[in-house]
């Protein structure tokens, strides 16, 4: 009974926060400098009247408010609008971009938590040794580096310099594929460079919050206990001291999740890679609101969940959270 209604609240402050997410970003965008509508205007020689007519048709002639509710309701019917950009259903734009981003950011995050997991158990399991002073050290620098400055140096060495892997885009201009196979696989090795650069960049703080927390917890009565029993060093590491260093490292995914938007914009940017960050970059230099908004929706409701799915684990993990 109390586990249902922990996830029965849990799920009403899921929806009040994707409201007030919601809200937020709708005025957050009206409030930007410059008009959509003049920035076409400027490239094409749009008229005055033609500007009026185009205004009227994005509604944009509207009041604020009006605009909002507007918006509410599109979103209630599962409705993003037309880009002023493209010229285009939103939804369209959408769905060709979201798989990009979302085969790039699943293989950079499955990656980036087990090597971060299994480099920080390593070195907590090793305090003091030169292998952990030698995994901090590194962590600690690639912490350090900007996610733009990592992939233009990634580009320099291994695209330009080496010529291993494409620089940009997801598919080689003009090549003809025989197969499938040849397909994906040109597809994959487009992929490489984006993904080395968000695993260098965000495995640091796997492994610094796991060591911290292991470090910890194989300090414990407990540990030194099994210790005495005989129980190997993979035992005690695996069966009794990661449960309950989970926590941590729990926490850490849902917040990685909620940044990651961040770094997708800047490694989609510099890598010219067709996903849901380049086109959020692109649509705040064009002040494309209903791209925007669609962006941010989708991405706020993929944080949300996180941390929604991450209070589940909690609870399984911990029960006594269910009582906070």
């Amino acid at each position: 009974m109390f586990k249902v209604r922990y996830v029965i609240k849990k799920i009403g402050f899921l929806f009040i926060t994707l409201f007030s997410v919601l809200t937020f970003n709708f005025f957050l965008f009206r409030i930007l400098p410059g008009d959509p509508l003049r920035l076409i205007a400027r490239a094409g020689n749009l008229s005055s009247d033609s500007i009026a007519r185009l205004n009227e048709l994005f509604g944009l002639n509207q009041p604020k408010w009006m605009q909002y509710l507007i918006y509410l309701k599109n979103l209630a019917t599962g409705q993003f609008g037309t880009s002023i950009t493209f010229r285009r259903p939103v939804i369209e734009i959408l769905q060709e971009r979201l798989l990009n981003t979302a085969i790039l950011l699943t293989l950079a995050t499955i990656i980036v938590v087990a090597i971060g997991v299994g480099a920080g158990a390593i070195a907590a399991t090793r305090r003091g040794s030169r292998l952990d002073n030698v995994f901090v050290v590194t962590s600690m620098v690639c912490w350090s580096l900007p996610t733009f400055w990592a992939g233009l140096i990634l580009i320099i060495l291994l695209g330009v310099s080496l010529s291993f892997f494409p620089i940009a885009g997801i598919s080689t201009p003009g090549m003809i594929y025989f197969s499938s196979w040849d397909r994906i696989m040109d597809f994959a090795r487009h992929l490489v460079l984006p993904t080395i650069t968000l695993i260098i960049v965000d495995m640091a703080q796997f492994f610094m919050i796991t060591r911290s927390a292991l470090v910890d917890v194989l300090t414990t009565d407990y540990i030194h206990t099994a210790k005495a029993k005989g129980l190997s060093k993979n035992r005690i590491l695996w069966k009794h001291a990661f449960p309950n260093a989970l926590l941590p490292i729990v926490t850490a995914t849902a917040v990685y999740v909620s940044l990651l938007i961040g770094g997708a914009i800047q490694v989609e940017t510099v890598f010219s890679f067709p996903g849901m960050g380049k086109l959020m970059y692109d649509a705040v230099l064009r002040r494309d609101y209903p791209i925007l908004e669609a962006s941010f929706f989708i991405f706020a409701v993929f944080t949300i969940l996180a941390n929604f799915i991450s209070d589940v684990i909690y609870m399984i993990i911990d029960p006594r959270v269910k009582n906070v």
